[in-house]
């Protein structure tokens, strides 16, 4: 048991180091943790050796996947209903062109420019067109844009274009047997009952300190990857459908996802981002960067040529309709978990891996600070976040 504690001991010290990197630049703690993650293998293989942290150990899989499973339902609990169907044709239409088009782009860069074979090749896109609801939410909340119709259209935007990738993902990679028809069953039973069956069992046994409502949550949620898994799918797959579905209510209990983004954060998606990290062969990446601005400048170049006219069609002004384009263009969280499925699954091998999460890292960091930089939507600003701070909050805050 001694390296069972003294490998979580290096996880939570690593996240520790991410989560201060995070906090002082401002960026997603998934993406200082995948970062962290990646210097760290580095690092160690230099040194004592890189297999002092077991990624493949069962107990670090099976936290690193509950990680992934509530995350991705946090991420779909976020939508916020009333907006989306005030804003659905928008955020669709957005959500749609973001994942179709630079699908479809990065696919034939990866086959075409970089001879990866068809499988490999069709992941890569899938990664790609993905946006991350994990560095598009905390952009949002920095800004104050989560309080707008205009930042809440885009995290709508966000859902729909991950919803692609989850779809696709399960759709082209998943053999479709009788066990899948029998999981697709029970997940479209679960997306239609829970919503009505939730609501009334947690006003009849929630709000006490058992934590019934968690443990509900995750009895359903792990109950859905077990016949994912089964039907040899993946398991976050239905968890972001569930999410969805009851969004309407979990979605607006404040304290209970402010009690599952506690438990999931700071206990078990550390694990997941720094073991996401770990896989990244740095050297690969140095020796080879010409896959990585690859598919970075097709994932940009994509994502502009598709979100940008939309939007503007929408009567967005200009910098309103690149700030969103850029958002969109920013992967993370999904890409990751899109990688991770293809290298467990050896649809792509280690070094694809490397190249595809470094242009995934990319892709979270170039376009936010360019929007951020250039296209900051000034006139959208909430009061709060245009006042001027006090020196005192700024330290404090940074």
């Amino acid at each position: 048991m001694a390296g069972i504690w003294a490998q979580a001991a290096l996880v939570f010290g690593l996240a520790l180091i991410a989560s201060v990197i995070a906090i002082r630049f401002r960026i997603s703690a998934a993406l200082s943790e995948i970062m962290v993650g990646t210097l760290a293998r580095a690092i160690l293989g230099f040194t004592v050796g890189a297999e002092l942290f077991d990624v493949q150990a069962p107990w670090v899989k099976t936290l690193a996947g509950i990680g992934a499973i509530l995350l991705t339902f946090l991420a779909g609990a976020e939508l916020d209903p009333d907006v989306f169907k005030l804003k659905w044709k928008e955020a669709a239409a957005i959500g749609v062109t973001s994942f179709v088009v630079p699908s479809l782009g990065c696919w034939a860069a990866a086959h075409y420019l970089l001879g990866w074979e068809t499988s490999p090749a069709i992941l890569a896109g899938i990664a790609l067109a993905a946006t991350s609801v994990a560095v598009v939410y905390t952009v949002m909340m920095e800004y104050g844009f989560n309080r707008t119709d205009f930042g809440k259209t885009i995290l709508a935007a966000c859902f729909i274009t991950d919803l692609g990738t989850v779809v696709t993902l399960g759709v082209v990679f998943a053999p479709f047997t009788w066990k899948t028809l029998l999981f697709g069953v029970a997940v479209v039973v679960a997306f239609i009952g829970l919503p009505r069956l939730t609501p009334l069992a947690f006003a009849k046994f929630g709000g006490r300190p058992s934590e019934f409502e968690a443990k509900y949550l995750l009895f359903t949620l792990l109950a859905l990857g077990a016949l994912a898994v089964w039907a040899e799918s993946e398991a976050v797959l239905p968890a972001y459908l569930i999410g969805m579905a009851l969004a309407g209510t979990v979605g607006r209990d404040h304290a209970l996802i402010h009690r599952l983004r506690t438990v999931t954060i700071g206990l078990l998606t550390p694990f997941y981002f720094i073991r996401a990290g770990y896989f990244v062969s740095l050297p690969a990446v140095i020796l080879a960067p010409v896959g990585v601005i690859v598919l970075l400048v097709v994932e940009l170049a994509a994502k502009i040529g598709s979100v940008y006219p939309v939007a503007r069609a929408f009567k967005s002004p200009h910098r309103d309709a690149m700030y969103t384009t850029l958002l969109m263009a920013s992967g993370l969280t999904f890409g990751t978990i899109a990688a991770l499925f293809g290298l467990s699954h050896k649809i792509i091998d280690e070094s694809q891996y490397s190249t595809l999460v470094a242009a995934i890292i990319a892709t979270a960091v170039i376009p936010t600070l360019i929007a951020n930089k250039y296209f900051l939507p000034t006139h959208l600003l909430p009061e709060a976040a245009t006042a001027p701070k006090d020196p005192e909050e700024e330290d404090a805050l940074l």
